[in-house]
This record gives C-alpha cells, sequence and structure tokens, in this order.
C-alpha cells in the first residue's frame, strides 16, 4: 500500500485539524454522551480509532485531492450529521439532501471523468430525488418511516451507476488492450519491411556486380513488390490473389538470380474473394531460399502448396537442405510472423514446423473470414 501521502506534513496538519472540528459538532450535538450499555473503555477505544482513521483518511484526500473540494464535500457530511441529531424527526427536511449532496460530491472527487461525463443523468435523478423529497415535506409531515422509505429511494439508481462505471472500466480496458495490440503489430510490420528489402537489395547487389543484362528487370519487379509490401502492407486484409501474385514475382525475382537449377513449384487451389492479412507466406518464403536453396549445393528444391476450403486455408512449403539447421533462436522473421499470428488469428491458427536432416517443413492452416 502506498503511503507516501503521509510525508506531506500540510496535508497531515489539514486532515487533523479538519478531524477535530468535525469531531467537536458531531459530539456537541451529542452532549458528549456515550450510550450507557457500551463500557466507557470500549467507548473511548472506538474515539481513537474513528479519529486516527478519520485522520489519515482527510490527510489521504487532501493530499490526492484539491483541499477546498475535500473540505466542501466533508461541511456537507457535518451538516448533515448535526441536523440529524439536532432537529426533530417530524421537521427535518435538510439531512437527506445534504446526504444526496455529500455523496455526489464524493463521486465527483474520486470519480471525476466518469461524473463529467453522465453528469446531467447523475444530476437529473437526484435532483427529482432532492425535489420530490421538499415538496412531500411542505404538503405533509416527515415521519420516520417516511424519511427511512426516502432513504431506500436515494439508493435505488446507485446500482444502476456503479454498473454503468464498471461497463466504462471494462469498455477501457479492451480499448487499451486494442492500442496495445495495434501498437505491436504497427511495429511488427515496420520491422518486415526492411527485413525483405535488404535481402532483395543483396540479390540485386549480386547482379549489377555481374553486370546482369538482367538487372534492370529485377529492378523493376523490386519496385512492385516494394509497392505491395509499403501500401499493401499496412492494410488489415488483402485479397487472397494478391498475395499469391506477391509471392510468385518474389519466386520470379529468384530465379533470374540463380544459376544453378532450382525446382520451384507453387500450386494452388484457392476460392475467390478470400482475404488475408499480409505478408505472412513471405516469410517462409524466404526462409527457403535462405536456409535451403543458397546453401544447397545440388538439387535444390522448393514445393509450396496452398488450398482453401469453407473458408479455411492450408498453405505448406517444403525445402531441402544439405545438413540439419543449427539449433538456435528464431530470426527476426519468424519470430514476427509468429506474433502477427498470435494477434491476427490467436485461436484461428496453427503453425507447425517439422525439421529432419535433409527437409524442411512448415505447415500454416488459418481460418479465414
Amino acid at each position: 500500500m502506498n503511503i507516501s501521502f503521509l510525508k506531506n506534513y500540510n496535508a497531515l496538519a489539514l486532515g487533523g485539524i479538519i478531524t477535530i472540528i468535525l469531531i467537536i459538532l458531531i459530539n456537541v450535538s451529542d452532549g458528549f454522551n456515550h450510550p450507557a450499555y457500551i463500557p466507557k473503555s470500549i467507548h473511548t477505544l472506538v474515539n481513537v480509532l474513528s479519529f486516527v482513521f478519520c485522520w489519515l483518511l482527510t490527510t489521504f484526500l487532501i493530499d490526492k485531492y484539491s483541499f477546498y473540494k475535500v473540505l466542501g464535500v466533508l461541511s456537507l457530511l457535518a451538516v448533515a450529521m448535526v441536523a440529524e441529531r439536532n432537529l426533530d424527526d417530524q421537521d427535518n427536511p435538510v439531512t437527506i439532501p445534504l446526504i444526496i449532496l455529500f455523496w455526489l460530491g464524493v463521486t465527483y472527487l474520486i470519480l471525476p471523468q466518469f461524473f463529467n461525463k453522465y453528469k446531467v443523468a447523475i444530476l437529473s435523478v437526484y435532483g427529482l430525488v432532492i425535489s420530490y423529497y421538499i415538496i412531500y415535506g411542505l404538503l405533509t409531515t416527515y415521519g420516520a418511516s417516511n424519511r427511512v422509505t426516502f432513504a431506500k429511494f436515494m439508493i435505488i439508481p446507485i446500482p444502476a451507476f456503479a454498473a454503468l462505471w464498471g461497463y466504462e472500466q471494462w469498455r477501457w480496458l479492451k480499448m487499451l488492450k486494442a492500442d496495445k495490440a495495434n501498437a505491436e503489430l504497427a511495429l511488427l510490420k515496420s520491422q518486415i519491411n526492411p527485413h525483405f528489402f535488404f535481402n532483395t537489395l543483396n540479390n540485386l547487389y549480386g547482379l549489377v556486380v555481374e553486370k546482369s543484362d538482367k538487372a534492370p528487370e529485377v529492378v523493376l519487379m523490386l519496385s512492385d513488390m516494394m509497392r505491395y509490401t509499403i501500401y499493401e502492407g499496412k492494410e488489415d486484409l488483402v485479397l487472397l490473389k494478391d498475395e499469391i501474385s506477391y509471392l510468385e514475382n518474389y519466386i520470379e525475382l529468384h530465379k533470374i538470380r540463380y544459376r544453378k537449377k532450382v525446382d520451384i513449384r507453387f500450386t494452388q487451389e484457392v476460392e475467390g474473394g478470400l482475404k488475408v492479412a499480409p505478408l505472412l507466406f513471405i516469410i517462409l518464403l524466404e526462409n527457403a531460399f535462405k536456409h535451403g536453396v543458397e546453401k544447397t549445393h545440388d538439387d535444390a528444391f522448393i514445393h509450396m502448396r496452398m488450398q482453401t476450403h469453407n473458408n479455411q486455408l492450408f498453405f505448406t512449403i517444403v525445402n531441402n537442405i544439405d545438413e540439419p539447421l543449427p539449433d538456435h533462436k528464431p530470426g527476426i522473421g519468424l519470430e514476427n510472423l509468429k506474433k502477427r499470428l498470435a494477434h491476427l488469428y490467436h485461436n484461428e491458427h496453427k503453425l507447425t514446423i517439422e525439421a529432419t536432416d535433409s527437409t524442411y517443413k512448415v505447415y500454416l492452416n488459418l481460418e479465414l473470414t
């Protein structure tokens, strides 16, 4: 528990003064008497504990909120208690309105944003309660039973406002989580673009060094791919056919680069109109080239298959390797893919990796909308 408010000596002094004044007012109105059925020692102990509790509570409020606001709210309570003890039960039109105003003041003090947002509703409801209470008192005589009835009537709206406050907190937490998830996704996407960009530039650099006639063609293909990465990559969803075209262009770019024979197959059986989060599969294809084709001496291959059925997407990619991959932490690409899948397809995806001495196979299943 944070007790830093105890170090605020001004708040301690003001809290003590206000508490003493409140207790004096209450005891003066009560004639400094205590119930006969309670031993004097116990009554004194209760008074001491009450004083300490009120002192600490008042100090905490003064430290956290405006002194004048705290003083105003507590003044309402003090006047209400004095009125309750000094006015006749049948001629006491002020206690209940003052108590209502006290609790409205407490609500405004500790929940200012909620109170300001719904102040019209809150003030209207309790304004009607106070008005009816005063009008009723002018037309008839207050009785103890009447005042109890009004007290109950005063409590009725509280559960509704409490439920509304709880809903506001729940909605705030949901928005906070959504904002956090969006921020994390934006960060992951910002990491994907440079990752792909630098890999492709390395490929282009190799062609330029070799003075290959295919370099201009690669520049055009790279321009188209970067346009897709930058503009389509920021969208929440893209058409699956556009994502497939993007993968096909990436494959063609690498075919231009490699001199050795590489068996690359990409078969698709997909339904039209389906959408998917962008730039999910490119990471797996990049890894297949980086850890498979580039490090395999002969008969390198990459086989991909994409199918859809009843809004289910099944993607498989397998490549051969000359030797098992070393046991190391996943690279930024695969790590980002896992995080994006966790955000975008939390309970609607399955990513499985099977690695043997000669092959590396990845299964990715998605539930599409």
